[in-house]
């Protein structure tokens, strides 16, 4: 989940074409791009089948969505320091082995925290092929092949989340969830022998490692660790009332600690936090916090809801998910002409607004809700998620100096995987909160001494044979109507954030005519 300004990085000498062993290491550098972001979300619709089988409740569930994201936040920003340490391809090769690794772990999962384990090491060894996919374009390519590059690697940005759930979906109904993960082995091999080919040598700089800002890193995984543990249990374990909440606060803290003391002591901070004080990119980083939630949480909860309510299989529910990608897929290709015809703060605004609209429009659910009810707000999706992501990729190199360019990107990354973080511990919280909420709302309705009331049982139970009967019955019909409507609820959140954010679009300075697009993700 990088964005790289591709022109403003330094590449070796270039020819005026690019040769075939040049495009055979793009082609690898894509096919690990689209692994990685393929898994971000090939679990979504498998997910009721995987949380059955391993043990795991609707909520626990969340944690296999959220372990991915926060583990690539701290991947994302080591990815530069990494490749100037080991060389580009020697760090690849790692990443892929260590991925295919993973993978098989998570594919034999029998547990949570095996599965949990699992999907941490995909999300930091996979979230290390996507900057450097773009490192590939920027080196391997001649400027004037550049677009071309940038245009598959658009493709695959855009294509690999939408596209996880349907494949997840079609495996898990047709073959085994299990190979929603194996499927990653014979691709890795793949990928191992197109980096072998496509990409040379480089020395390891063993006197790079001094460099590190430890205590950045140290602060980075902790501080998110501790932080996601707190969100994600906090509601369950009673929050400090639990001391393994008491605990994860202090953890966090403590990592943050750690962060900000990186900042002040290191030649070079993992994240260059400051960035934060530009009244443009903080803007920018404001906004890509709650596109990430909208995109991460959308994509989690609608697959939620179809299995759930409408009784949907992991097929169907990816074949909803993949109608946000249609529109995508087809703007992608008059990309160039967006970027030099339209203002940068009229198209995020409209692709704030669309996507906004787009949630709302899913916040008046009901239990006769199905897969066509989501199809227009999808389709909107598609063409607020291509809006915003693009001119706010734009906006994050252009709002600061060419040198700073880099640190950027993985700032802008890191904070909208944090959203969708964010998100999906908000959607746990919620399930919990308001179920019980709208659950007691709907009981309180029903009462014992109305006659209406006592005449719908009464006609219930001559159905069924019995009042216990009758009452197990309207007992599942509260909860369903309160599941219902707190997705709507759900929904309703995600789409007002959105356009409560909608007026940091003034801050943005518009692009300049003759900039090269930078390649977004």
């Amino acid at each position: 989940m990088a964005s790289v300004a591709l022109d403003r990085q330094p590449a070796r000498s270039q020819p005026e074409k690019a040769d075939a062993a040049a495009w055979l290491a793009v082609a690898a550098g894509t096919i690990g791009a689209l692994m990685a972001t393929l898994d971000i979300s090939i679990v979504n619709s498998s997910l009721p089948t995987i949380q059955g089988e391993i043990g795991a409740s609707g909520t626990e569930g969340t944690w296999i969505a959220t372990a991915y994201l926060v583990a690539e936040i701290v991947i994302i920003p080591m990815s530069a320091w990494l490749t100037r340490l080991l060389g580009l391809r020697t760090f690849l090769l790692i990443a892929a082995g260590l991925f295919t690794a993973f993978s098989v772990l998570c594919g034999i999962s029998t547990s949570l925290p095996m599965m949990i384990i699992g999907r941490v090491g995909q999300g930091f060894t996979g979230g290390a092929m996507i900057p450097t996919a773009q490192t590939i374009i920027a080196q391997r390519l001649p400027r004037s092949q550049q677009p071309i590059g940038i245009a598959l690697f658009g493709v695959t940005a855009i294509m690999g989340p939408v596209l996880g759930p349907l494949i997840g979906g079609w495996l898990t109904e047709n073959v085994s969830w299990h190979y929603a993960f194996f499927l990653n082995v014979p691709i890795c091999a793949i990928l191992v022998v197109l980096l072998l080919v496509g990409l040379p040598h480089d020395k390891l700089r063993l006197d790079l490692i001094g460099e590190a800002d430890w205590f950045g890193i140290a602060g980075l995984a902790l501080g998110l660790g501790g932080l996601t543990v707190f969100l994600e249990d906090g509601q369950r374990e009673q929050w400090f009332s639990s001391e393994l909440i008491r605990w994860m606060a202090f953890v966090s803290v403590t990592g943050f600690a750690l962060l900000f003391w990186g900042q002040l002591t290191a030649r070079r901070p993992i994240i260059k936090l400051k960035l934060l004080l530009d009244r443009q990119f903080g803007s920018v980083a404001l906004m890509g916090i709650v596109l990430g939630m909208v995109l991460y949480g959308t994509s989690y909860a609608i697959p939620q809801f179809l299995s759930a309510i409408a009784n949907y299989n992991a097929l169907q529910s990816g074949k909803v998910v993949l109608l946000s990608g249609l529109p995508s897929l087809v703007m992608m290709a008059i990309v160039p002409i967006l970027l030099k015809r339209v203002d940068i703060r009229l198209a995020v605004a409209a692709g704030l607004f669309i996507m906004g609209g787009s949630a709302l429009l899913d916040s008046n659910l009901s239990l006769a809700s199905s897969g066509p009810d989501f199809t227009v707000s999808q389709l909107l999706r598609g063409v607020g998620q291509i809006l915003g992501m693009l001119f706010l990729s734009q906006a994050v190199v252009r709002s600061v100096p060419p040198e700073d360019a880099g640190d950027a990107s993985g700032l802008f990354n890191a904070v909208r995987n944090l959203g969708g973080s964010f998100a999906l511990a908000g959607i746990s919280i919620l399930q919990d909160q308001r179920m019980w909420f709208h659950s007691r709302r709907l009981e309180e309705t029903l009462n014992a001494n109305s006659p209406l009331v006592q005449d719908y049982v009464a006609g219930l139970s001559q159905q069924l044979g019995g009042t216990p009967t009758a009452m197990r019955l309207i007992g599942q019909q509260i909860q369903g109507q309160a599941l219902v409507m707190t997705y709507n609820d759900i929904f309703w959140i995600m789409g007002m954030g959105t356009l409560v954010v909608l007026p940091l679009v003034l801050f943005l300075r518009p692009l300049p005519k003759d900039a090269a697009p930078a390649a977004m993700h």
